[in-house]
């Protein structure tokens, strides 16, 4: 016996499985929960402009979004889940609402842009401004500042004489964003907002006066609520099945394949704990479908060891020594282990590509968990096995599930 790799083993064990006990309850703590496992609601909204004739552009949709986004901070409502899809639809996911029809309200009336006189008089509006017009420059001092141009020079004229030396507060809804002083009467319909800006501050302020520039009106065109009992009651059955199912799957490798079986709870086990730190890392959002990709994904890491540990045991039964079969059997079986793997990535990466929302959740689970399968349950997997038969611990074929009368060679 080889006492050395024996002791290496159980050394990568034991770390492996204390690493598991101690982060994996903060690890489950610190997943986010999608709406149909925590509650909440769903909406995906299609927009146009308010403006007959005018484009969706895809920045204006994506500020659009980030409108929506800061909305919904504004409100409350923790991690909102907010994305652009095709070239005129906006999804939002917003968890834990309790008041569904006040936010739904406030979530979809267009972004007004104002400027608004000391008496708070609206003397522009968002739609004054050219589309696209408002960009970051930056002044002899290297400041940045933000350029603007009108529509009408002569209605921009009138206001800044109007102005005169006197604040023009510029409003999003009802919420200041800055408010620049007219120094000058200007008659050519562009002007430059200066003050103390960083960069992103400027940055921002240019794009809510673009997005103002061209307001777009959103319409519901799918909704989807779930209460939070019922998505408590959906996280506990799922997890209850998964945990059920894993259990008779481990139960299983060990009984048909022993020392084989006992190697591949430990590589089943390392993946989903290493599939739960790349959710955390990620900061992913998990849903019922993305449940059930993790589960999909055990089972498919479960089918890696099937085939390597078949092909071993049918080494052994041709009458070669264990560790010739376990040479054999892994060589031979590492093509179609891949093949099939990577036939279901390029499955999975097409539902991402054409797929929206929870379908893509799903694919980029599926296609994390295919990857980390490979790693784990084929490489780690073999690594540990090797060790366990050099180590001339094991050498009786029983140990893998073959009883002597079946080896053709004796």
């Amino acid at each position: 016996m080889d006492i050395k790799r024996i002791i290496a083993f159980l050394a990568i064990v034991v770390v492996v499985f204390t690493s598991v006990a101690i982060t994996s309850p903060q690890l489950v703590r610190s997943i986010k929960l999608g709406l149909d496992l925590k509650g909440g609601f769903e909406i995906l909204y299609v927009a146009e402009p308010i403006e007959a004739g005018k484009p969706v552009t895809m920045d204006s949709l994506k500020q659009t979004a980030s409108s929506l986004e800061k909305r919904a901070d504004d409100l409350g409502i923790a991690e909102p889940e907010i994305t652009t899809e095709g070239s005129d639809r906006i999804r939002v996911k917003l968890a834990g609402v309790a008041n569904e029809e006040e936010v739904r309200k406030i979530m979809k009336e267009p972004a007004e842009l104002t400027f608004r006189g000391p008496d708070g008089t609206k003397e522009m509006i968002g739609s004054d401004f050219v589309e696209g017009a408002a960009k970051v420059e930056f002044d002899q001092g290297n400041r940045p500042n933000i350029s603007i141009q009108v529509k009408d020079k002569d209605k921009f004229r009138a206001v800044t004489e109007k102005l005169l030396g006197k604040p023009l507060a510029i409003y999003l809804n009802e919420t200041q964003l800055s408010a620049p002083t007219v120094q000058q009467v200007l008659s050519d319909g562009r002007a430059s907002i200066s003050g103390n800006y960083t960069f992103d501050e400027a940055k921002k302020l240019a794009d809510t006066i673009n997005l103002g520039a061209l307001p777009l009106k959103l319409t519901e065109k799918y909704t989807q609520s779930v209460g939070a009992t019922l998505g408590q009651l959906s996280l506990h059955q799922t997890v209850e099945a998964g945990l059920i199912g894993s259990i008779l799957i481990l139960i299983f490798m060990l009984v048909l394949y022993r020392i084989p079986g006992v190697v591949a709870a430990i590589t089943i086990i390392t993946y989903a704990w290493l599939l739960l730190l790349i959710f955390d890392l990620l900061n992913a959002t998990l849903t019922l479908p993305g449940i059930a990709a993790f589960i999909l994904g055990i089972g498919i890491a479960v089918d890696a060891n099937i085939i390597t540990y078949e092909r071993i045991k049918e080494e052994i039964r041709s009458g070669k020594s264990i560790l010739s079969s376990l040479r054999s059997g892994s060589k031979h079986s590492f093509r179609t282990i891949m093949d099939a793997n990577i036939t279901n990535i390029i499955a999975s990466s097409v539902l991402y590509t054409i797929g929206n929302g929870a379908i893509r959740g799903f694919a980029l689970i599926t296609i994390l968990s295919t990857i980390l399968s490979i790693v784990t349950n084929v490489f780690f997997a073999r690594f540990l096995i090797h060790l366990l038969i050099r180590g001339n611990l094991f050498k009786k074929p029983g140990y893998f599930g073959v009883k002597e009368s079946e080896i053709r060679g004796l």
